[in-house]
């Protein structure tokens, strides 16, 4: 939903060769699996239902290959959304949450910031400097389990879910795709643990 094209580019000038998923059986020589998504909740998850695909992403991720969610494909992971009715992935326990507006930000929280690490993760190097990506969002996750949160991001007084990591799975708020040197850096870090 939304950015595949520009997803798709980047890693292709990134030299990578992608397919786009219809159907499980286009899975079979991949080595990872993207669910990236701009949109709402409720139309991604029936858009994932009607290709029937749902079952097939839980069963990838519980086999231990490489995932990457970005944006609205992180929330999809969630069991449930603040911004629809239908349920999630369900793959993370937790929710997502609409972005409290307070401290005078504004919602959605559209621009550029930068991420803190919250513990060592697979994205972001120890010394890294220049940690600026761009996010679109109105709603951000809250996982039950604290230790999956990699980085987050200060909005206000808030710290919201940046980068999700737990074993083969991770899954950023913000977009690589449109996060210029950093975000192509990202891409990469992700692409080495891949091969």
């Amino acid at each position: 939903m939304g950015n595949i094209h520009s997803v798709t580019k980047s890693l292709e000038n990134l030299g990578e060769e992608i397919t786009l998923i219809k159907n499980i059986k286009q899975t079979k020589d991949c080595k990872a699996l993207i669910l990236p998504g701009v949109g709402s909740f409720d139309p991604a998850m029936k858009n994932l239902k009607n290709t029937d695909l749902i079952a097939h992403i839980n069963n990838w991720i519980s086999s231990g290959k490489s995932f990457f969610g970005i944006c609205l494909g992180l929330q999809l992971l969630f069991d449930s959304s603040d911004e629809g009715r239908i349920r999630g992935l369900g793959t993370l326990k937790g929710q997502i949450k609409k972005i409290p507006q307070i401290d005078g930000q504004r919602i959605p929280h559209i621009g550029w910031c930068k991420l803190d690490s919250t513990k060592k993760n697979t994205l972001l190097g120890d010394n890294d400097l220049n940690n600026w990506v761009y996010f679109v969002h109105s709603y951000h996750a809250v996982p039950e389990d604290p230790n999956i949160i990699a980085a987050q991001v200060n909005y206000g007084s808030e710290k919201l879910t940046a980068i999700i990591e737990k074993e083969n799975l991770l899954a950023c708020q913000f977009h690589p795709e449109k996060s210029g040197k950093t975000g192509e850096k990202i891409l990469r870090r992700w692409l080495k643990k891949v091969h």
